[in-house]
């Protein structure tokens, strides 16, 4: 079986966005394990709670998220 766990801030993603992480992730590994992974594959999509994770020692708040730069 193969597994992925995506952790997002919570109420950030609609259901239509979640949805579409696990159809594509599920995509991923059918095209590099083949056809047969398809029905094994399981997908989480976990929302942690604002507050809930840190970076460098210092917890992430959605409101810090936003603040920062993008890519």
């Amino acid at each position: 079986m193969l597994f992925a766990n995506f952790k997002v801030p919570a109420h950030t993603l609609s259901e239509e966005q979640k949805q579409r992480i696990i159809a594509r992730t599920t995509d991923l590994y059918a095209e590099l394990y083949g056809e047969r992974a398809r029905t094994t594959t399981m997908v989480l999509v976990e929302e942690v709670t604002d507050g809930g994770w840190g970076i460098g020692g210092d917890v992430l708040t959605l409101a810090k998220l936003w603040e920062m730069p993008q890519p």
